[in-house]
């Protein structure tokens, strides 16, 4: 199936999701997922209608963007991988969104070497909602405190919360929970806007859920 084919129909099922969970068909946003895939792929899927894309790997990533840097004032670039303090520099000065900050360190890295001229970067903390040892991110418990510390930060803004549940039968308690955590953040008054949650295999669990943004890679670039 062609990019913008496979692309439309991920469109179509986001919002019959959306529908089926009584909320609004443009309520959730579709973050495509292109890591592994060449530059031309996101330039065919941008053609399509497609305006945010998410990197896994930061040195990927500002490839890509290099390649397409006629199309930057028009792309939002979402890093969505690991990232270590030493690639902090390029990716803030370089991309929109960060979803994977999981340490103050890294956030006060991105706040002082954002730089001062671009808007602030975009970020969300990584939960490690299923607990699992090989994933990065906060336990539940440590959500609240540092979505305080990053909201005071210079030169970032605090979207909200990002996780990978693990699939199976716990998936969709797990999004509820991530859920719970988000509504906990937004009782507290900080200004998040942002539930990054929900992935080609359960995007419609995750919309029902009550995520606003779902990370699409095969669904639209097809199986890597």
């Amino acid at each position: 199936m062609a990019i913008s084919d496979s692309l439309q129909a991920t469109k179509n099922r986001i919002a019959a999701a959306c529908v089926s969970a009584g909320r609004a068909p443009d309520a959730v946003r579709l973050l495509a997922v292109s890591k592994t895939f060449p530059a031309s792929a996101v330039r065919e899927a941008f053609s399509a209608g497609a305006r945010a894309f998410g990197e896994n790997y930061v040195q990927e990533g500002l490839a890509k963007i290099e390649a397409l840097i006629d199309l930057r004032s028009q792309i939002e670039w979402h890093l969505i991988g690991p990232l270590q303090s030493n690639k902090t520099r390029s990716v803030a000065e370089q991309f929109d969104w960060v979803h994977s900050v999981d340490r103050l360190k890294i956030a006060e890295r991105l706040s002082e070497q954002r730089p001062a001229e671009l808007q602030p970067l975009s970020v969300c903390l990584q939960v490690n909602i299923s607990g699992e040892a090989s994933k990065n991110g906060l336990l539940p418990a440590e959500v609240a405190p540092l979505a305080r510390q990053v909201a005071a930060l210079p030169r970032l803004r605090l979207r909200g919360l990002m996780a990978i549940p693990e699939p199976g039968p716990e998936a969709a308690t797990q999004h509820r929970a991530m859920a719970a955590l988000f509504d906990a953040l937004k009782a507290e008054g900080l200004d998040v806007d942002t539930l990054s949650l929900g992935m080609s295999a359960d995007l419609e669990a995750a919309i029902v859920a009550g995520s606003t943004m779902v990370r699409i890679g095969t669904a639209v670039f097809g199986t890597r």
